[in-house]
């Protein structure tokens, strides 16, 4: 049964290949288990909508399958009001394939998009295109031009066709508050890391390619990879902060500095610059990954280039604790 609903879930390349994103399937008909929604970051709330879903799947012999966007519809409904992701479109991909999804349907959202009427999307997509035989959704979800589509109205285009609605349920945490991706962003906007690597259930990651900075940090004895622009995901408040860097050589501990760099002048306004521990490698032009465990200390301007050392001195020995602490 398995075999069967992974040899459906194989679907073709979609047409964003011409985008160099051939790894989103297209719509494909096949019996499925769809949920629906932005799942930026695939936070601990998303994942247990997947494991909902995944259950749900493997019962019925059913294609787990998971519909999203290439952006946030706000970025074209109020581009005033749309928020920094946490992940890029590719990595929440690779996410949610590893909380179980057999299917990622990828759909690019542009004004006609948003202009679609709830219930073509509902019967074209959903229901035809994708073969919905249950349909997973909070019951606050909405769809469709202006909102119009509901979880009443997927149920009453569902019982037709044999297929069903089933709700979800929210995250909360002990304080009540649910798990969102607002409020993930709100942690890192403050340097919280690990309210936000709790939410996230896993270390918030920023990606990269490493590319030739200034050189201050080598003349001063900690030479840094300097991620280039830009960097995929949601960069946190200005800081020093305690990281797993990987590498093709490995994975290292680094203290990681994020900012303007206050006591030197010309700096661009944010940089991500990562020091890694022990070890001296020619990173440059290849990609690095930075998992963030916590919060060191934040940006200061130095009086003297000797304060500075002294203190870089400090953050790494405090980053070889946190980091130490984190793999115990």
């Amino acid at each position: 049964m398995v075999a069967a609903r992974e040899q459906r879930a194989g679907g073709r390349v979609s047409d964003l290949a011409e985008r160099g994103l051939g790894w989103v399937e297209q719509l494909e008909a096949a019996p499925s288990a769809i949920t629906i929604g932005k799942f930026d970051g695939v936070h601990i709330g998303h994942r247990r909508i997947l494991q909902q879903l995944r259950a749900i799947a493997d019962a019925e012999g059913l294609v787990t399958t998971v519909v999203t966007f290439d952006r946030n519809p706000l970025e074209v409904v109020r581009p005033d009001r749309a928020p920094l992701p946490l992940v890029s479109l590719r990595h929440k991909v690779e996410l949610l394939r590893d909380a179980g999804a057999d299917r990622v349907v990828v759909i690019p959202f542009t004004a006609e998009t948003a202009a679609q009427p709830a219930e073509e999307f509902s019967q074209r997509v959903l229901f035809e295109g994708l073969g919905a035989r249950v349909l997973l959704v909070g019951d606050d979800f909405r769809f469709g031009h202006r909102g119009a589509g509901d979880a009443a109205m997927l149920r009453a285009h569902a019982e037709p066709r044999g297929a069903r609605v089933e709700s979800i349920d929210d995250i909360c945490f002990a304080d009540g508050r649910r798990v969102s991706s607002t409020w993930i962003r709100e942690a890192l906007g403050l340097g919280r890391i690990q309210e936000a690597n709790a939410m996230l259930g896993r270390r918030h990651l920023l990606r990269g390619d490493v590319v030739r900075g200034f050189q201050r940090g080598r003349a001063l004895g900690y030479p840094t990879a300097n991620l280039g622009s830009p960097v995929e995901g949601f960069v946190p408040a200005d800081g020093v902060y305690a990281a797993i860097a990987r590498v093709d050589a490995g994975a290292f501990p680094a203290a990681v500095s994020i900012g303007d760099n206050p006591t030197f002048d010309g700096v661009a306004a944010k940089t991500v610059e990562a020091y890694l521990l022990d070890v001296d490698l020619d990173l440059y032009d290849r990609p690095i990954e930075l998992e963030l465990i916590d919060f060191v200390r934040p940006m200061h301007r130095f009086e003297s280039l000797d304060e500075l050392v002294a203190q870089m001195g400090r953050d790494v020995e405090r980053t070889r604790e946190l980091v130490a602490a984190a793999s115990a």
